[in-house]
Order: structure tokens, then sequence, then C-alpha cells
């Protein structure tokens, strides 16, 4: 059945039901791809490869587009942008979507944004990269510069994470600055890692939309990006195996894409639970009343919502 049943739609049922689950959506949007590593013969390069926007705070996918392997990724991007609205969200993604086309979209459906800069855009990227190592030498002049710092401890391990943001683009290339739609700050974060005495520096840079305005948002915002990863991609390998899962007729790997984010979604939905994902996921497998309850608490919820999310 999974098979032959059209992805589209279904995707299209499941954002209908997610709106409804999670009414209005504040915070980070993280977009961003994963492929599906049972989806295609091994070596193949026909494997699935799902985009998908995760709003971080709620833990919950708002939509999702298939495309065939990573080099389309960009499509899924903004097949997802043209159905959200963002309102009062910042969307964040990596150095892949960083895109004129994409950031005008992102304006156009009423968000702000926060896109990692590399060598994939060069001039931008050589031209923030040269502003703040001149700045780190001879400083800002009048420009008002936000810092924090932040330090985590584990295994011996030691992570400083230094992050400033600079509102104001005035010193950029006038035609560089208005290719980027509302173009309102730029920002490094210096991460530097210690293992006894071995340290190593590494520089990322990321460009904002004027919403992203002080040095406290650009660092959440950052950090809350790896909510898809860790939220997500991770869960959906380790609690559902999906990279083991070797349905790949027809349309099926797409829809049991869809499928498990279904099911993430009915799980995350109960509050108050002491028990993991996991856990939840097997006791609903044995227990037929627990998984009534699970479903009726989703589905309850998601009918006494408005739809706020997509179109």
């Amino acid at each position: 059945m999974f098979g032959v049943l059209d992805a589209s739609v279904f995707e299209a049922r499941f954002r209908q039901w997610i709106n409804a689950l999670a009414g209005v959506v504040e915070g980070v949007v993280a977009i961003d791809g994963k492929t599906l590593r049972g989806s295609g013969n091994k070596g193949s390069n026909a494997l699935l490869h799902m985009v998908t926007a995760y709003a971080v705070q709620s833990g919950l996918c708002l939509a999702q587009e298939g495309t065939c392997g990573k080099g389309h990724e960009l499509t899924g991007v903004k097949s997802l942008l043209d159905i959200l609205i963002l309102k009062g969200c910042i969307v964040t993604m990596d150095a892949l979507g960083c895109q004129t086309e994409l950031a005008e979209r992102i304006v156009a459906r009423g968000g702000d944004y926060l896109l990692q800069v590399k060598d994939n855009q060069k001039n931008l990227a050589e031209a923030i990269r040269e502003f703040f190592e001149q700045g780190g030498k001879a400083g800002f002049g009048k420009l008002t510069v936000g810092r924090i710092e932040d330090i985590e401890k584990d295994h011996g391990r030691i992570w400083t994470r230094r992050y400033t943001w600079i509102n104001d683009v005035s010193w950029m290339d006038k035609s560089m600055c208005q290719a980027w739609k509302k173009l309102g700050g730029v920002g490094m974060i210096e991460s530097v890692r210690q293992i006894g005495d071995e340290i190593s520096v590494e520089h990322r840079y990321a460009i904002g939309s004027s919403g992203v305005q002080t040095v406290e948002m650009f660092a959440k915002a950052s950090r809350s990006h790896w909510g898809i990863e860790n939220g997500l991609h991770w869960t959906l390998d380790v609690v559902f195996r999906e990279d083991q899962c070797r349905t790949r007729s027809g349309h099926s790997a797409r829809n049991f894409s869809t499928l498990r984010k279904f099911v993430l979604a009915t799980l995350r939905k109960e509050e108050g639970s002491k028990m993991g994902l996991r856990r939840r996921r097997t006791h609903a497998d044995r227990n037929q009343d627990y998984r009534e309850s699970l479903i009726d608490t989703a589905f309850s919820a998601s009918s006494s919502k408005e739809s706020m999310i997509t179109t």
C-alpha cells in the first residue's frame, strides 16, 4: 500500500495535521536534509534525500520534501519555503542554503534568516572574513559590537565558543549588501576545543536579516540550528532505525519517512512522561491502551487548534 500511495498527498495530509497540532510556531525553524541510506542499492546515486523544516522549540517536523540525492537539496528547500508561513520565526540553514533567492523567499513568507557563510559564496565569505580579521586587530571603529561566550566541559574536553555580532552592514560593498534581502548583520563564532594540551580553533561566519538584532539572538539561533541534527536526524536513526529500513519499492521510502514523523510527533505530544522516546515507542507497540491514548491525545489536540503554519 505504501508503495502506491501518492507521497505528495500523504505529506500534504501530514502538514494539515501538524499545523493544527503545533499551533503558532515561534523561534527557530531549522531547515536541513538527511539521506535515507536504505532507500537505494549500495553505491547508488538515487538515494532518497529528505529536506525537512523543523520547529526546534516544539521538536516538531513542520514539513518535508523528498529529492533524488543530496545534489537536489536546494530544490526541496525552495518547495518548503513556498508552503511555510514564517512570521515570527528565524530560519536557519547551513552554507548550502546561503543563497540570495532563498533569503528573499524567507522574507517574503514573513520570516527572518540566519545563514552560514562559506566559500560557496566566495566573495561574501572573503569580505566577512577580512572584516572580522581587520576588526580583531584594529577594532571596529564606531560600530556597535555584541560579544558573549559560553564554555562547555565534558569528559576532559573543553569547548569555548565566542559569539560576535555586528548589527550594521554599512561597511559592506553596496551591491553585495543589496543582493541579500533585508540584510541586517554579520556574525562570527570562534570555537576553541581543548583536549589536554591540544588546542584547535575554528572560525565560522554568518549573515542575518534585520530581525536578528542582538548577539544573544545570534547565539541562540546558531545553537538552536543543531536541534534538527540532535532532535530529529539522530532520533530517526537511533529510535526508529531509519537508515536500516530497506523499504524502497515505489513511493514506500518517502511515505515511511512521513509516517515516522507522524509517530515522532505523536510520542512527543505526551507531556509529563518520564519514559524516553525509545521506551515510549516500545510501550506503545506492546500496550494497546497506551497506544490509543497517545493517538487520542495527539489528534484531539490537533483538532482544537487553528492551522497557522503552512498554506
